[in-house]
């Protein structure tokens, strides 16, 4: 089997597969107190029994959302809170799970689980919303629901300075009318799971997804912009996306700065000839993509208006920039 690799020169190249633990992202551990039954608890006591019906069949929904530290202002600052509740309002409701407060008062949980938790430095929040009955029985109706949320500290995901590399996947993104994936359930991600491992053990960063008739949908677990001139173009809700938060606020942020974007199918090989590619996310935030499946995208460098994006969004979400202190919610004071 042959595995991507890039040289100390940046030059890329096709070897033997190895082994390669330094591709694989170690991941972000839970700590302190979590929410769980309607309480603040340790984050070890906040524990399920085996046969809690999310564990064995998948059926719950999250959000992960971020808050960012401000050291000058000493200030901690969550992202979207808001909008992430209401999403899970909505994809709650899809599958059949009732929420034990509105998206105000979810969001007065994880504003208080912050509190608590006493962070000063960028965290991630994960709330969870499930099938809590301990009943082993295919189906939605008649089970009780469940709701908990954890923190972690959590930097940079990806590499966000010099470029990811990426490879298209044969595992195709589950579809719209199997498992939607706008609806964020925990099921779901096995999909990106199966992705994301069969990159990395190629060598690669990261996975791009295509739909069943073979469009290009969005990466692992991010979504996906590709630069054309200044013009952005990223695959359209339907072609079977999550249709991002982040997504949303980089195109309010990209048309501020007079760059237009397209909201439409994209095709595979388009990805080969484009100026600049970069995912999006919670997580990955705006990590830049400079080679796909070997090739180099645009110059295989890290282009300028991925650059102006991402620097752009760091000030924003960090608090800095006053024109989008509207996205943020502090946390202290």
């Amino acid at each position: 089997m042959l595995v991507h690799t890039r040289t100390a020169a940046g030059e890329e190249r096709l070897g033997e597969v190895v082994s390669s633990p330094e591709k694989v992202h170690p991941g972000f551990q839970a700590q302190g107190v979590a929410y769980f039954q309607g309480e603040f608890v340790p984050t070890d006591r906040a524990t399920v029994p085996i046969a809690t019906h999310a564990f064995n069949y998948g059926t719950g929904c999250f959000e992960g959302i971020r808050a960012y530290w401000n050291a000058e202002r000493g200030q901690l600052y969550v992202l979207k809170l808001a909008e992430h509740f209401e999403r899970m309002r909505r994809n709650a409701a899809v599958l059949r799970i009732a929420l034990p407060l509105d998206p105000a008062g979810l969001a007065d949980v994880a504003v208080e689980l912050l509190r608590r938790n006493g962070y000063r430095q960028d965290v991630y929040i994960r709330p969870i919303a499930y099938k809590a009955a301990p009943v082993i029985r295919v189906g939605l109706i008649g089970l009780e629901d469940g709701f908990c949320c954890f923190t972690t500290p959590m930097g940079e995901y990806h590499d966000t300075q010099h470029g990811l590399a990426v490879t298209v996947s044969a595992w195709r993104r589950n579809a719209d009318n199997a498992i939607p994936p706008r609806v964020k359930a925990t099921g779901a991600y096995l999909n990106a799971s199966l992705a994301v491992a069969d990159a990395q053990a190629a060598g690669y960063d990261e996975a791009i997804m295509l739909t069943a008739d073979g469009r290009v949908s969005e990466a692992s677990a991010a979504n996906l912009f590709l630069v054309s001139g200044k013009t952005l173009i990223t695959p359209d809700p339907a072609s079977d996306i999550l249709p991002g938060i982040t997504r949303a606020a980089l195109i309010e942020l990209a048309k501020g700065m007079g760059i237009r974007t397209l909201e439409r199918p994209v095709s595979r090989s388009e990805l080969f000839v484009v100026d600049e590619l970069f995912l999006c996310g919670t997580g990955v935030q705006v990590s830049p993509v400079t080679s796909v499946d070997g090739r180099p995208v645009g110059s295989g460098t890290v282009g300028p208006v991925t650059t102006m994006l991402r620097d752009r969004y760091g000030a924003a979400v960090h608090g800095m920039l006053d024109a989008f202190m509207g996205w943020l919610t502090p946390v202290y004071g």
